[in-house]
């Protein structure tokens, strides 16, 4: 009867450490859709990579990579490690780089955790100006108006003074298929004269906007 009771104790101990294993190797599934926001479909061949950051460091660890395909779905399954945030990033050449931080907490095991992104291709305007006589003190004053200013790509918004400058050129970053827009005033002495300009450039492609003055 001794022997009985020694092995049900044995098997009841493994069955704990069974189950003791298994909390402790809960893990996490992070999965969604990221779109291309410029053709309306998948961002296929995006690269998309998840990183932890264990607590009390901001050093990034990768965790796992894919290449999307053409649905623009991805799925993580990664272990529940403690850790300070997770960053899934998300990038294609000529596209705008998706970043996003995911806190620990905001994930729960056992389930699925849905995510879902957008970003758009790129474009490009150069913005041209050609003063071809140029008066003393005369001002050419200009703001672009457009959604892109936080890149590293993109142009300041804000008032530019250009002053008895006879060319002027720079390119900046848009979003494909959206309007940038400028508007400017050429100041003389007392007066002033007004204008506006605007392109919506295609996905990939470069537009001019000129003026000449």
């Amino acid at each position: 009867m001794r022997w009985v009771n020694w092995l049900f104790l044995s098997f009841f101990c493994v069955f704990l450490s069974t189950i003791s294993c298994k909390r402790g190797v809960a893990s996490f599934t992070l999965s969604g859709i990221i779109t291309d926001d410029s053709f309306q479909q998948g961002l296929v061949g995006a690269e998309v990579k998840l990183y932890k950051v264990p607590i009390g460091t901001s050093t990034k660890i990768l965790i796992d990579s894919l290449i999307l395909g053409i649905d623009g779905k991805y799925e993580f399954n990664f272990t529940r490690d403690k850790s300070e945030k997770f960053i899934l990033t998300a990038s294609k050449n000529n596209y705008f780089e998706i970043t996003d931080d995911i806190p620990f907490s905001s994930l729960t095991p056992s389930t699925n955790n849905t995510r879902n992104y957008n970003t758009k291709a790129m474009s490009w305007v150069e913005m041209r100006f050609v003063n071809s006589s140029i008066l003393p003190n005369e001002t050419f004053r200009f703001m672009k108006t457009s959604e892109n200013s936080n890149c590293e790509e993109c142009c300041p918004g804000g008032l530019i003074d250009l002053v008895e400058q006879s060319y002027y050129s720079r390119t900046c970053v848009n979003n494909a298929n959206s309007l940038f827009s400028l508007d400017y005033w050429i100041i003389n002495g007392n007066s002033s004269q007004y204008g506006h300009k605007e392109v919506t450039p295609a996905p990939f492609d470069t537009s001019l906007i000129l003026v000449n003055y």
